[in-house]
C-alpha cells in the first residue's frame, strides 16, 4: 500500500510504502485520531514512522502502483 500523509504546517507530504492492508492502516489512523496519541506506521523496509495525531491533516491510502515497462502500444 502507498500511504500519503499531510502534516499540518509542513509543505510536503510524507509518502510510505507499507505491506499492511488498507483496513489495518485505516484502523491505526482511526485509533490514533480518537486517542490523540501517535500514529505508528511501519514501511516496507521495516522503518517505523511516528506522527502525532494532532498534526495529521489527511491520510491517503492507495494500492501500490505497478510501473509498466516498454512502450505500451495499444490499450
Amino acid at each position: 500500500m502507498e500511504i500519503k500523509i499531510g502534516v499540518q504546517n509542513v509543505p510536503t507530504q510524507l509518502v510510505l510504502e507499507s505491506k499492511e492492508e488498507a483496513d489495518q492502516i485505516r484502523q491505526k489512523v482511526a485509533q490514533a485520531l480518537q486517542s490523540g496519541g501517535l500514529l505508528e506506521l511501519t514501511d516496507a523496509k521495516g522503518s517505523i514512522t511516528l506522527i502525532p495525531a494532532s498534526t495529521i491533516g489527511y491520510v491517503e491510502i492507495a494500492p501500490e502502483t505497478k510501473h509498466r515497462v516498454g512502450f505500451g502500444i495499444g490499450s
